[in-house]
C-alpha cells in the first residue's frame, strides 16, 4: 500500500521547508497584529484632528474587526477549496491597499469603510495561517508551532508599534499607515517564493497535478517521490461548514465560538482602549502608544511561555488558567496607577494572560477540526469571535459616554475571560465523560 505523504511528515523531523513555513506564518500573523492595531496607534490623533466623539471613536475601532469577522468565515472556507497558499496571498493584496488607502481617507466615514474592507484580509490570513501551521508541522511540534506562529501577533505589534510610536513623535497618524502598507507589500514576493501549498490540502483535496505538487514539495523536504497517492479515506468529502454542526462537530463548534467571542472582547477592550485611556489622563499619543507596546511585550512573553509549557504541559488546562488570570488582570488594569511605569506593568501583565489565552485558543482549535474543514472550522470560530471583538471596544466606548469609570468598564469588560473559561471548562468536561462512557 502506498505509504501516505501526511504520515512521512508527521512522523520524520521537520526539514528547513517546514521551519521556513513556519517562520513565514508567524511573519504574517506578525502583520496582522500590526495591522489589526495601526487604527489604536494612530486613534489619539483621528479624534484630535476630526473631533469625534467616545462612542464613535469605539465604532471606528471596531471597523477592521467587523471585517475580521466576515474574511475569517468566508475565506476561511475559500482557503479550505482554493488552498492555503493562494488565499494568503489575496489576503496581503487586500492589507497592503487597505493600508495605503487608510493613509488617504478625508474623513470619518471613509477610514470605517476603508477599514471594514482591509479587516477582510486579516480575517482570511489569519485562518489560513493557522491551518497552514498546523499542517507543515510534525505530530511532535504541531501544537507548539501553531503557539508560535500566533506569537507573531504580539511581536508585530511589538516592533511595529515602536517605530510607529516613533513616527508619531514627528508626523500624524497618517504615517503609520503609510508604514504598514510597505511592510504588508514586501511580504508577498516572500510568500511566493518560499511559502508551498500544504501538502494536506492537496492530499485532501486532489486538484488537478496532485501527485506533482506534492512529489515537489517532498523533494524540496528531502523526501522520496511518491509512484501514486494513496486511496483517499473511505469518509472522504467535500469541505462544508455544515459538517461544523454534526453530531461530531457541533458542540465542539459551538462552544469553542462562544469561549472565543467572550474572551476577545475583553482581549480587544485592552488592546483597543488603551492609547486613548492614557491619553486622556494627560500623557502623548507617542507615550500612550509605549504602553501599548508594553501590554504587547507582555502578550509575547505569555505566547512564547505557553508555546513552551505545550510540549509538557495540557494545552487546554494552560488556557483555562490564563483566562482565569486574564480577567484578574484586566480587573486590576482598571483600578488605575500611581504613574506611567506602573501603568505600563500593569498592561503588560494584563497582555501576558489575554494574549497567552488566546495563544492557547488556536492551538486548540487546530486539533480539534479534522484537515478537510480545519481553515474552514476554524475561520467560522474565529468570524463568529470576532463579533465579540467588534462588539468590545463598541461597548467599552458606550460604557464610558454614559458616565462610567474605569474601573467600572474594566470590570464588566474583564468578566468576558470568566466566562470563555467556564465555556471551555464544560467542552473539556463533556469530552472526558464522554471517553469514560466508552471504557
Amino acid at each position: 500500500m502506498t505509504p501516505s505523504p501526511q504520515q512521512l511528515l508527521d512522523n520524520t523531523p521537520m526539514s528547513r521547508l517546514q521551519v521556513i513555513a513556519v517562520i513565514l506564518c508567524v511573519l504574517l500573523n506578525a502583520l496582522d497584529g500590526f495591522d489589526v492595531l495601526a487604527i489604536s496607534f494612530a486613534a489619539p490623533g483621528i479624534a484630535d484632528e476630526w473631533g469625534i466623539s467616545r462612542g464613535m471613536l469605539g465604532v471606528v475601532l471596531s471597523m477592521e474587526l467587523i471585517g475580521m469577522a466576515v474574511g475569517s468565515v468566508v475565506l476561511g472556507g475559500v482557503a479550505d477549496r482554493a488552498g492555503r497558499r493562494p488565499t494568503i496571498l489575496g489576503c496581503l493584496l487586500i492589507m497592503s491597499s487597505g493600508m495605503l488607502l487608510a493613509a488617504l481617507a478625508r474623513d470619518v466615514y471613509m477610514l470605517s469603510l476603508i477599514r471594514l474592507a482591509t479587516g477582510l484580509g486579516i480575517g482570511g490570513m489569519l485562518a489560513a495561517t493557522n491551518a497552514m501551521t498546523a499542517e507543515c508541522s510534525n505530530s511532535r511540534w504541531r501544537n507548539a508551532n501553531v503557539a508560535i506562529m500566533a506569537t507573531g501577533y504580539p511581536l508585530g505589534v511589538i516592533a511595529g508599534g515602536s517605530i510607529a510610536s516613533a513616527l508619531l513623535a514627528s508626523f500624524d497618524w497618517r504615517a503609520v499607515f503609510l508604514f504598514g502598507a510597505a511592510v504588508t507589500a514586501l511580504m508577498i514576493p516572500l510568500v511566493w517564493l518560499f511559502l508551498s501549498e500544504s501538502v494536506s490540502y492537496l492530499l485532501q483535496r486532489r486538484p488537478a497535478g496532485a501527485l506533482q505538487r506534492i512529489n515537489d514539495v517532498l523533494a524540496r523536504m528531502g523526501h522520496p517521490s511518491l509512484s501514486s497517492l494513496p486511496e483517499p479515506a473511505s469518509q472522504a468529502h467535500r469541505a462544508s461548514w455544515v459538517e461544523l454542526f454534526t453530531p461530531a462537530l457541533a458542540r465542539t463548534t459551538v462552544l469553542l465560538t462562544a469561549a472565543y467571542f467572550t474572551h476577545i472582547m475583553t482581549f480587544y477592550f485592552i488592546l483597543k482602549w488603551i492609547p486613548k485611556i492614557v491619553v486622556d489622563m494627560g500623557f502623548t499619543a507617542s507615550l500612550a502608544g509605549g504602553v501599548l507596546v508594553w501590554a504587547n511585550v507582555g502578550g509575547a512573553t505569555g505566547s512564547i511561555l505557553l508555546s513552551l509549557l505545550t510540549r509538557k504541559f495540557n494545552v487546554r488546562a494552560l488556557v483555562v488558567g490564563a483566562l482565569l488570570g486574564a480577567a484578574v488582570m484586566v480587573s486590576v488594569f482598571g483600578q488605575g496607577q500611581a504613574d506611567l511605569t506602573q501603568l505600563a506593568l500593569v498592561a503588560a501583565a494584563a497582555g501576558f494572560f489575554t494574549n497567552s489565552a488566546i495563544v492557547g485558543m488556536y492551538a486548540i482549535f487546530a486539533q480539534s477540526f479534522p484537515t478537510e474543514v480545519r481553515a474552514g472550522g476554524t475561520g467560522f470560530v474565529i468570524g463568529l469571535g470576532r463579533g465579540g471583538a467588534a462588539l468590545g471596544p463598541i461597548v467599552a466606548g458606550l460604557l464610558f459616554e454614559s458616565g462610567q469609570g474605569l474601573s467600572s468598564v474594566a470590570f464588566v469588560m474583564a468578566t468576558g475571560s470568566l466566562v470563555a473559561a467556564m465555556m471551555l471548562s464544560l467542552l473539556f468536561w463533556r469530552r472526558k465523560a464522554c471517553v469514560l462512557s466508552r471504557v
